[in-house]
């Protein structure tokens, strides 16, 4: 994935929340609708994600140190995983304490066409910063399905905007029901239903991101077709015949480690090996430009070597 399309989907969505945000405090303030009050907070919590994940895509472009070998690109990572936590605490959380407390004590909504009309513009304005999204997503989706997308991107940006900006539309029309229904049959119950159900839909989805970028965090392997282009690279049929076992791991979404065992000629010349080597990571680069850091071990080839070695999800090649 670009960098670049994952900032503009980022700051599109951070600009239409800021502006959503203030429209809807200012319906609560006029209406006392519980459901604006909820999606108003809601919206405040997209833009501080939002935020956050500039800020790690920042902190990931600082250079390796002696501390840290292998650079910061996990940054994104870690930031979008705080995305799911503020997401579960601060927009799900207060939701179902709102609705539950207007539940409880219901009033009728005042003024109803600030909360109607600024629900409105609301989706208007998620609807143009989700199609941002999907836009850009569709430039690495490949033709996988959007829950394969979001399951397998590396790069966390595109599918914690996504998640966002699709729950921020459901939760509007749920918003939109709440009044309507808050309206119709002068209830304010209704209202509070409304907010439950954002407040629900809302920790679902931060449960959704908190699972995907958990596994990000632990690290990830490079995904099936990387795996297919290094193992091809490596091998050239002269000096390198083949893999005895190899592992790889995202160190960020646009770095990847390769370390492999290399099987070659038992009579090769620690010369001629050396040469092997340079030029097979000279491949692997050239087959797949995320692979940063790539270590090499050549050994002769051995059967038991082989299946001891061999990772659980992928045949030892070399055979």
């Amino acid at each position: 994935m670009s960098t670049s399309g994952g900032t503009r989907a980022i700051v599109a969505a951070l600009s239409a929340n800021l502006a959503i945000a203030a429209a809807k405090f200012v319906a609560f303030a006029f209406s006392g609708s519980s459901s604006m009050l909820a999606e108003g907070v809601h919206s405040l919590a997209d833009s501080g994600n939002q935020g956050l994940l500039l800020i790690g895509g920042k902190k990931a472009k600082r250079a390796a140190t002696e501390e840290h070998p292998f650079g910061y690109g996990r940054e994104r990572y870690i930031y979008a995983f705080l995305v799911s936590i503020v997401l579960f605490s601060v927009g799900g959380m207060f939701a179902l304490y709102e609705g539950y407390e207007k539940v409880r004590h219901p009033h009728a909504i005042d003024h109803w066409y600030w909360p109607v009309g600024v629900l409105i513009f609301a989706i208007l304005a998620e609807g143009s910063s989700f199609r941002t999204a999907v836009k850009e997503s569709n430039h690495t989706r490949a033709g996988r399905s959007w829950p394969e997308f979001i399951r397998r991107a590396k790069a966390p940006e595109l599918p914690v905007v996504l998640l966002e900006d699709f729950g921020a539309l459901i939760g509007l029309a749920l918003a939109l029901i709440g009044v309507g229904l808050a309206l119709a049959t002068d209830d304010g119950v209704w209202d509070g239903v409304g907010t439950l159900c954002i407040g629900t839909l809302l920790i679902t989805i931060a449960l959704v991101l908190a699972v995907e970028t958990k596994s990000l965090l632990l690290g990830e392997s490079a995904g099936p077709e990387s795996l297919t282009r290094i193992r091809d690279a490596v091998v050239d049929g002269d000096t390198v015949t083949g893999i005895i076992h190899m592992r790889t791991l995202h160190l960020g979404p646009e770095e990847l480690l390769v370390a492999a065992k290399i099987a070659v000629q038992h009579d090769d010349t620690a010369a001629e090996i050396a040469r092997a080597i340079d030029a097979a990571e000279e491949r692997i680069r050239a087959a797949e430009p995320f692979a940063r850091v790539i270590y090499l071990e050549p050994d002769v080839y051995s059967a038991a070597a082989a299946a001891a070695g061999s990772d659980p999800d992928q045949s030892p090649g070399g055979r």
